[in-house]
This record gives C-alpha cells, structure tokens and sequence, in this order.
C-alpha cells in the first residue's frame, strides 16, 4: 500500500501524455503537484484545471532538462519554494529514429542527457532526503526498449536500458529504506513522442497514457521494482530473455526500419487495388 493523500509529486515532462496524466491521476489521490516541462504556457493551464478540478495546490518550473542548466533551475527551485518531493516521476525523455548517420549528433547528445543524465541527477537530488524520511518513491519512465538492443534507434533503446538496470539497482538499495522505486516500462504509447521521433518508431498498436499510468500506480502499491505496460508488450519483453541480443536487434530492425510503414502502406493499397480488379 502505498499512502499519497497530502503529500507532493514532482512531474518531469508534465505537459502532456503520460506525465499530464500522472499530475490528474495523483491530485485526484490527494496529492499536491510540481509540474516541470519546457512550456511555461501549456503548464500553467494544466495547473489551472487540475486546481478546478481537484482542488490540490499545483507549481509550475518551466525547465529544459536536457540542459544541466535546467535540472539545477528544478532542483533550486524546489529548495527556494521550500518543497518536500515525496514521489518524483522522472518522466521526460525524448527518441529519434533513422538511420544512424542521419541522425544529428547534437538530437543524441539531447537525448542522453534528458533520458539519463536528467534522471540520473534528479534521483541525486530527491532521494536521500526520501530515505532519511523513513518513507518516498520514484517512477522512472523506461520503455519495452529497455529489454533489447533497438536498431534504428540505438541511443534511445540505450537510454532506456539504462534507466531499466538504474531503477532496479536502486529499488534493491532502497527497498530497506522505506523508498520504493519502480521502472515503467510502455510499449507505443499515444502521445506526443512520436512528433520528434516519427511514427515509424512505433511498434505494435498503441496504449493510451491512462492505461500506462494506472499500471505504474498499481504496480507502485504493489511495491513493485519493474512493470510492463499491457499484456503483448509483457510478452515483448520476456522474448529478450529466451532468444539472442542479436537476434532481437534483428526482430526490432524489421518493425522499425526507416520507410518500411510507407512500404506496407504502398503495397497494402497496391493489393486492394489490385482485389478491386
């Protein structure tokens, strides 16, 4: 069981998707909100209609964590409005998809630096607070690219590997501490990742951010350390542990190379037609 009435959330990539999601859902439990993101504008009228509509107390860092820069703004924040985090929700991340030598450096370059070294650094700085506090958690936000080599999006499978053996190293750590810490784990998820990544990134049919969130919260109650977002997505992850880091490589290369969707949209419209004839 896991207690959220009266106590405080800091949400990273809050303005919309999972993150927005995560703010409703935990005001609605009774918690107060931090909502972080890059867009100032889009927060604060998140913040207005969660306020409307749970009546929680809601504040406002507008950051780009993918910037040092803006992690330390967060954390000097959260210091100077005197906050306590009780729950921090690393859930900002960003992914890019292609052929590796079309890929700009400095898009990958933002992308380990928001997906790990943000997660990393905001783990730093709430957590040994929650632990000398006897209680607290975190949800880091991994993906089912956590569990195998992603070709075509190498540094973003990377990322989320990672935040997949950091979670679950430090729920081990912490686990006699009173802080629970979980990985989230969704597979294709509607949201606004596929605007910078593609929707050739996606595999598979997509989950809505609802049903991503409900999973972490009851997986969190639950006081587990992993979870994997939907059944298909569950059975996705367990492949990598039967077959090759190589192999997987493979599988995930077929489903995601560059312009196979727009492939399959020509030849599933070239069949049609030629069943019309």
């Amino acid at each position: 069981m896991y207690l959220y009435q009266g106590k405080t959330a800091l949400i990273t990539g809050a303005s919309s998707g999972i993150g927005a999601t995560f703010a409703y859902e935990l005001a609605a439990r009774g918690m107060d909100i931090v909502l972080v993101a890059r867009s100032e504008e889009r927060l604060q009228a998140l913040a207005t209609e969660i306020v409307q509509r749970h009546g929680r107390k809601v504040e406002v860092i507008a950051a780009d964590l993918s910037d040092t820069q803006g992690v330390a703004l967060v954390i000097q924040e959260v210091e100077s409005r005197g906050l306590t985090i009780d729950l921090l929700v690393n859930n900002a991340g960003i992914g890019t998809h292609g052929y590796f030598e079309t890929i700009a450096p400095e898009r990958d370059q933002q992308l380990v630096m928001l997906n790990v070294a943000a997660v990393v650094a905001l783990s730093h700085a709430f957590l040994p607070a929650m632990a000398a506090r006897g209680e607290g958690a975190v949800i880091n936000v991994g993906s089912t690219a956590s569990f195998q080599p992603v070709q075509y999006m190498p540094a973003y499978g990377a990322s989320k590997a990672f935040v997949l053996s950091f979670s679950t190293a430090l729920a081990e750590e912490y686990r006699h501490k009173g802080v629970r810490i979980l990985a989230l784990c969704p597979g294709a998820t509607i949201t606004s990742f596929f605007e910078t990544a593609g929707e050739e990134a996606a595999m598979g049919s997509k989950r809505t951010s609802k049903q991503a969130v409900t999973t972490a919260l009851r997986a969190l109650e639950q006081g587990r350390s992993v979870v994997v977002d939907g059944f298909m997505n569950m059975l996705i992850s367990h492949a990598s542990r039967i077959l090759s880091r190589s192999i997987m490589a493979r599988i995930t290369g077929n489903g995601l190379r560059p312009g196979h969707s727009q492939k399959n949209k020509k030849n599933k419209k070239q069949t049609t037609v030629n069943m019309v004839k």
